[in-house]
Parts: C-alpha cells; sequence; structure tokens
C-alpha cells in the first residue's frame, strides 16, 4: 500500500510540477506585459527627457515635470549645472569629467532608487537629465541578437540550457522529495491504522492508536480508538456473561444434586427395608419430603427468575396507595419478625401517596428483602422500614443493624445464586435467588433495587419506585 500511495503521489506531483513549467512560462509573459503597461503607467515614462528637449535649455518647459514629483537639470559641456528644477539630482554644481562618468553609470544601475533619463543635445552641447523617484522596478527583456558573435552566442546559448536544465532538475527533486514527504504523512497512520486493526483480528482487544495528529486521521483515529474499546468492553461483558451463565449452571446442578440425591437415598433405603419400624420411616419419609420441597421451590424460583426475562412477561399493574399497601405488607411481617426475636421499626407517612403497582409482586420483593434480613442476621436484629418522596420518585429503604454483607459479594449481591453463605447449607433455607428476583421486580416496575454502601453496621436496600 505504501509503494502504491508513495507512486500516486509522485504521478501526482509530476501533474504538478508540469504545471509549475507552464506558470512559469505564463510568468515570464505576464513581465512583458507588465512592463508594457508601466511604460504606459509611471509618470517617468510619460514624461521622458525628448518630449522636453529644446535646443535652449532656457526654453524647456519642466513644469509638468516638477508637478508629478520629478526634476530637471541642465549639465553643459564644461560639466557645470546650468539649470537645476526640483529635487536636485547633482549634489554639485560642477563636475568633473570622472564624476560626471560615474553619474552616468550609477544612473543605468537596476538597484538605483531613482528612474533617470538623460539625452545629450548636440546643437546646445548639453545634458538634459529628468529624474523621478522609483517606486517600483519592473525590468524584464530576453533578447536574440544573431548578429553577436558566434562564440559569444554558443556559449550563451550553452548557460542558458544549463539554467534550464539544473531548474528542471532541482524542480524534479523537489517534487520527488515532496511527495515523499507527504505520502509519508499517509502512508505512516494508515500503517499503523492497519497494525491496530491487526491486532483487533487476532483478538488484542485492547490495541490502541495514537498518531499524535489533529487533522482527519485523528477523527479516524478516534473512531477506531471508541470501535476497539467498544468491542473489549463488548467481549469482556460477553465473556462475563458466559462465566456466570457456566456459575450458574453450576449452582443449579450443585443445588439440585443435594436434595435430589437425599430423596433417591432415603427412597432406596425405604424400598431396601420394608420392615423398618414406624418411626424411622416417618423420619425418612419427612427428609424426602423436605428435600422435594426446597428442589420444587428452587425451580420454581428459576422458573420466576427466567420468565422475569421473557418478552412476554408483564405486570397486573393498578393504581394503589403505596404508603397503605406498605403498612398492610409491614404489618403482616410483624408476626413473623417477633418469630425470629427481631425488632421493627416503620416509618411510613399517614398521607396519600400513589403509584402504579403489581401489588402480589411488590409483595414478594419486600418480602424477599426481609427473608434475607432474617436469614442473615441474629436475634435481637432491628429491621427497619421507611419510605420518602425525592424528586417524583419513592424511595422505600429496609434495612437492619445486623451482620452486614462481606464486602466481597456486594458488587455481585443481585446475581443468581450469590449468597454470604459460602457453603450452600440448607439450613439456612435460601436459594441465592431471592435478591436477584426483588430487583427484577423493582425494575419491571420502572424503578430500581440497589444495595446502600455507607452503613457502619448491618444494610440497607433501596426501592425506588416512580410515582403516579
Amino acid at each position: 500500500m505504501k509503494k502504491k500511495i508513495s507512486n500516486q503521489f509522485f504521478s501526482h506531483y509530476i501533474v504538478v510540477f508540469c504545471f509549475v513549467l507552464l506558470a512559469t512560462a505564463l510568468a515570464f509573459s505576464l513581465l512583458g506585459i507588465a512592463s508594457r503597461i508601466a511604460s504606459n503607467a509611471f509618470a517617468a515614462n510619460r514624461f521622458p527627457a525628448s518630449s522636453i528637449m529644446r535646443n535652449d535649455y532656457s526654453q524647456i518647459d519642466t513644469s509638468a515635470i516638477v508637478k508629478n514629483g520629478g526634476s530637471v537639470q541642465v549639465v553643459d559641456k564644461e560639466y557645470r549645472v546650468v539649470r537645476s528644477e526640483g529635487p536636485d539630482a547633482l549634489s554639485k554644481k560642477q563636475l568633473t569629467p570622472s564624476e560626471f562618468t560615474e553619474f552616468l553609470i550609477w544612473s543605468k544601475n537596476k538597484n538605483t532608487p531613482f528612474h533617470h533619463d538623460i539625452l545629450y543635445n548636440p546643437v546646445g552641447e548639453f545634458w538634459l537629465i529628468v529624474t523621478f523617484p522609483a517606486s517600483i522596478r519592473i525590468d524584464f527583456a530576453f533578447i536574440v541578437n544573431p548578429a553577436a558573435a558566434t562564440g559569444d552566442f554558443a556559449k550563451a546559448a550553452l548557460v542558458f540550457v544549463v539554467v534550464i536544465v539544473v531548474y528542471l532538475l532541482l524542480l524534479v527533486a523537489l517534487t520527488a522529495v515532496y511527495s515523499k514527504i507527504t505520502a509519508t504523512q499517509i502512508t505512516v497512520p494508515l500503517r499503523r491504522l492497519t497494525e491496530g486493526t491487526r491486532l483487533l483480528r487476532e483478538g488484542d482487544y485492547s490495541a490502541r492508536v495514537d498518531l499524535h495528529l489533529k487533522n482527519e486521521f485523528a477523527e479516524l483515529q478516534d473512531t477506531f480508538n471508541d470501535m476497539a474499546a467498544r468491542i473489549e468492553r463488548e467481549t469482556a461483558l460477553r465473556k462475563k456473561s458466559e462465566e456466570d451463565r457456566r456459575r450458574l449452571i453450576l449452582d443449579i446442578s450443585h443445588d439440585l444434586k443435594n436434595p435430589m440425591s437425599s430423596i433417591q437415598g432415603y427412597a432406596e433405603l425405604l424400598s431396601k427395608r420394608p420392615n423398618m419400624d414406624d418411626r424411622e420411616r416417618e423420619l425418612y419419609l419427612d427428609i424426602i419430603q423436605k428435600n422435594s420441597q426446597r428442589a420444587n421451590r428452587l425451580l420454581a424460583e428459576l422458573f420466576e427468575l427466567s420468565s422475569m426475562d421473557s418478552p412476554e412477561f408483564s405486570l397486573r399493574l393498578e393504581r394503589v396507595d403505596l404508603c397503605e399497601i406498605l403498612r398492610q405488607i409491614c404489618g403482616e411481617l410483624v408476626p413473623e419478625l417477633e418469630r425470629v426475636g427481631f425488632h421493627y421499626v416503620f416509618d411510613i407517612p399517614e398521607e396519600s401517596v400513589f403509584a402504579l403497582l403489581d401489588i402480589d409482586r411488590f409483595d414478594r420483593l419486600i418480602q424477599n428483602l426481609t427473608k434475607n434480613a432474617m436469614l442473615h442476621n441474629p436475634p435481637g436484629t432491628t429491621l427497619t422500614v421507611s419510605l420518602n418522596i425525592e424528586n417524583q420518585l419513592a424511595v422505600i429503604d429496609l434495612g437492619d443493624d445486623g451482620v452486614g454483607i462481606p464486602e466481597h459479594l456486594i458488587e455481585d449481591i443481585f446475581k443468581p445464586f450469590v449468597r454470604a453463605d459460602r457453603s450452600r447449607r440448607a439450613e439456612t433455607g435460601g436459594s441465592g435467588l431471592g435478591l436477584s428476583i426483588a430487583k427484577r421486580i423493582a425494575q419491571a416496575h420502572g424503578g430500581d433495587l440497589t444495595l446502600l454502601r455507607d452503613r457502619d453496621k448491618g444494610c440497607t436496600f433501596r426501592i425506588l419506585l416512580p410515582l403516579n
């Protein structure tokens, strides 16, 4: 790609080179035209010495020249300045032949800031000098004189050809260098972008490109880096989702394996010992029944969690007084809280606060949070429920002053099968799905369920619900 682009740039600049040659030829032509235009435009060309020359220098009319900023001097054959009008072009009134010769030479110098037109009058034997300040000098002419000496003409032609060839070679060299530089300004960023793309293709999603540019390539760089960041993020999310899915399958298998193994083991034991006494048989049947209930509860909650992720899932919403519903639910919690030795504090406003709720689902949300607190905290723990209104949202805080949630579980507490009881003992009675279901219910209502992390003791879950 680099060579191809470089060649394209060089070919483009060859075209530019041809245009430069054309522009050079046009420039020479324009200079000639400019010289002719200047001849008619400048005062020095409109008032030459020949236009005012008289045989008697005292009869010469200098008014037009002086009026246009020029000056007129007359030098006789003795090199004396016998007449001077306007600014003095000659500083002395009496010149020597050498001084006058130097003046004549100086007046024809192209670097002289004055334009001198000098004309000799053989009748009156004097020189008429007309001087104008030079504003800008345009003097270009290309002359070929066939009458010149043959050797001089050949030498001049050779010099001219050499100058043209050197000029063309220099122009080609500069064109090649410039095309190389400009091509590099494109090929280097492209090479880096290509390398970044190759790394992405090979699975290195941390690849980024830094071109240190502020042009369109910088926009392309930002687009590439944003794309790479998004791919990296989505890949990480997909990888995490796969890990969560594998963990979920393992958790489901583990949680179903224990009760099913117990059911199978005790059922085989009952079938192999038909003469077992009634007390022992009742004990084994009770174990089978409890494990069946545990497996059935786990499957039911898995089905409920899965149905909430389904597009067909919907709530049976109705506009209700949220304060009244929350008071009813809290009232139903009191007997169970007292049974496990919990204290409780309910702070619910008396005025009505209306929201669209699926009452059964909302009751399930509060029940799940309360059961989670009762399962993992000792007797004597205080459960608090409060309701406040903030920014058109109902804010329900359900907290406790118990043992709290381990720091390493806070980020994943709402994921399925995440439990503080790492041994997954059946005695806790938890499936590890309660908080996941509670969060899905809150989100289905257009709100959210979060864990507040600014408490020194215990934990507080915050439910946000939109008002209606």
